[in-house]
């Protein structure tokens, strides 16, 4: 172990924040938690394990985060809470459907390459998909629910529904799983059609076909309740 390391794992979190270190060690261990948690899943990994990687006293994670489930709920924030802030206004009245959807798209079209925290961030996701936490569940009603109900309330605007319905949550559901798509089934993507995320302007150009079959679902469903 290095001195440091060592120096670090023998002072006590109050000492950390008295002398300036509070924030980076904070910042270490929802890192390291990332890796360890995408790695094992919530209940199999270690607090020791995962304050020594981030060369804390063990005690940290209780001074900081409360408990292990207080540690997750941090790591599972952190991408969200910047994804949360791309979507500004998208759901504005006065913004047309277009750029409503390029905007609420865009939030959710990471772009790709190789970057340790979205593979994380990723691999958390699939393991919630078969060992579901209630951790997971909160952090989902928190920042997702608000934005799901911004989106399906636009949607009922933009069909001449009167109110939500189940059709306009499957609407919701369609728009973002199209988008969604690009970072679940990436590597499927990079083997059947490695050249689909080739070039500089991959991005844009993904995201402006997302939009037209955004704009195209909404057209449909909009006559489906014409005709009705």
């Amino acid at each position: 172990m290095k001195i440091n390391q060592a120096l670090d794992l023998n002072e006590s979190p109050g000492d950390e924040v008295a002398s300036g270190k509070g924030v980076r060690a904070r910042e270490r261990l929802v890192e390291e938690a990332s890796r360890i948690f995408a790695d094992k899943g919530f209940a199999k990994a270690s607090t020791r394990e995962i304050c020594l990687a981030a060369g804390q006293n063990v005690a940290a994670i209780h001074y900081y985060f409360g408990d292990k489930a207080g540690l997750y709920r941090a790591v599972l924030q952190r991408p969200l809470e910047g994804m949360v802030a791309g979507f500004a206004q998208f759901d504005s009245p006065d913004l047309p459907l277009p750029e409503a959807l390029r905007q609420f798209m865009s939030a959710l079209l990471c772009p790709w390459g190789h970057h340790e925290q979205a593979e994380w961030c990723l691999r958390l996701h699939l393991r919630e998909m078969i060992e579901p936490t209630n951790e997971y569940k909160d952090v989902i009603a928190q920042h997702i629910l608000p934005l799901h109900t911004k989106l399906v309330e636009l949607l009922a605007r933009h069909v001449g529904a009167d109110e939500v319905d189940d059709a306009l949550h499957q609407l919701a559901f369609a728009l973002a799983a199209m988008v969604h798509d690009y970072g679940m089934s990436r590597e499927f993507m990079n083997v059947l059609a490695p050249s689909l995320l080739e070039g500089a302007d991959a991005l844009d150009r993904v995201l402006s076909r997302l939009v037209a079959y955004g704009l195209a679902l909404v057209a449909h469903e909009r006559s489906l309740r014409v005709a009705a």
